[in-house]
C-alpha cells in the first residue's frame, strides 16, 4: 500500500485553518473544497490516458486524453460529500458512486447501510473520499467492496489520517492493499480512546453541515 502525504504550503495553509476551532462552517466547507483539489492534483497522476490528436488554429497537434473506462468517484457519506465538488473539479467526466457507512462506536467496525455503486467494475480506478482516516474500517470496507467488484485500484482521498488506521487499512486488505493508494494532507500522532484523531480537527461531518442533520 503506497501512502503520500503531500508537502505543500498551500496544503498546509488550509489545514491549519481547518484544524482551528474558531473556522465556521461555510469556511470550513470552502476550505475542504479547495484542499481536495490539490490532493486530487497528486492522487491522478496515474489515471490512465491514451494518445490522440486535436487540431488548433495553426494545425495538428499530438496530446493525451482520458482512457475508457472512466474513473469512479466514491464518497463516505455523509462527510465525503464535502469532498466531491473539489474532485470533480479536476475530474468532471468522471462517474459518481456512492456509499454510506456507520462506525459502531463501541466495536469501532464499519457497516455499509447505503450502497450505490456499480455491481461490476470491470478494471476501473476508483477514488474513495472521506475526510478522516481514523480506524481504518470505513476506508477497508469501502476499498474492499470496490476491489471486489472488479476495481483495477483504489485511491483513497483523506484530510488526515492516524498511523493505527493506516496499519489497521493494510492489514485488512491483506494482499489486496497492493492495488490501494493513500493520499493525506498530514499524517497526526494517533488515536484517543474513542477511536478520534489527536489532534486531527473534530468530527468532519458536523463541521461541514452543522450538528443538527445528525
Amino acid at each position: 500500500m503506497n501512502v503520500e502525504v503531500v508537502d505543500h504550503p498551500l496544503v498546509a495553509h488550509k489545514l491549519t485553518a481547518l484544524r482551528n476551532v474558531e473556522t465556521t462552517s461555510p469556511t470550513f466547507r470552502a476550505l475542504c473544497d479547495e484542499l481536495v483539489t490539490l490532493l486530487a492534483y497528486e492522487a491522478t497522476h496515474t489515471v490512465p490516458v491514451e494518445p490522440c490528436e486535436v487540431r488548433t488554429p495553426m494545425g495538428a497537434a499530438g496530446g493525451l486524453r482520458l482512457a475508457t473506462p472512466k474513473p469512479l468517484v466514491v464518497p463516505i457519506l455523509r462527510a465525503g460529500l464535502g469532498m466531491l465538488e473539489g474532485m470533480m473539479r479536476l475530474l468532471p467526466t468522471a462517474d459518481v458512486g456512492f456509499l454510506g457507512l456507520v462506525r459502531d462506536e463501541v466495536t469501532l467496525s464499519a457497516g455499509i447501510y447505503a450502497d450505490r455503486v456499480p455491481s461490476g467494475l470491470g478494471g476501473r480506478q476508483c477514488f474513495v473520499l472521506d475526510p478522516m482516516l481514523a480506524t481504518g474500517g470505513t476506508m477497508a470496507t469501502a476499498a474492499a467492496l470496490l476491489l471486489g467488484r472488479g476495481a483495477a485500484s483504489v485511491h483513497a482521498i483523506s484530510l488526515v489520517a492516524a498511523p493505527e488506521g493506516l496499519a489497521n487499512l493494510e492489514a485488512k486488505l491483506g494482499p489486496a492493499a497492493a492495488a490501494v493508494s493513500v493520499v493525506l494532507a498530514a499524517i497526526d500522532p494517533q488515536l484517543d480512546a474513542h477511536g478520534f484523531i489527536v489532534p486531527g480537527l473534530g468530527d468532519a461531518g458536523d463541521r461541514l453541515y452543522g450538528r443538527a442533520t445528525r
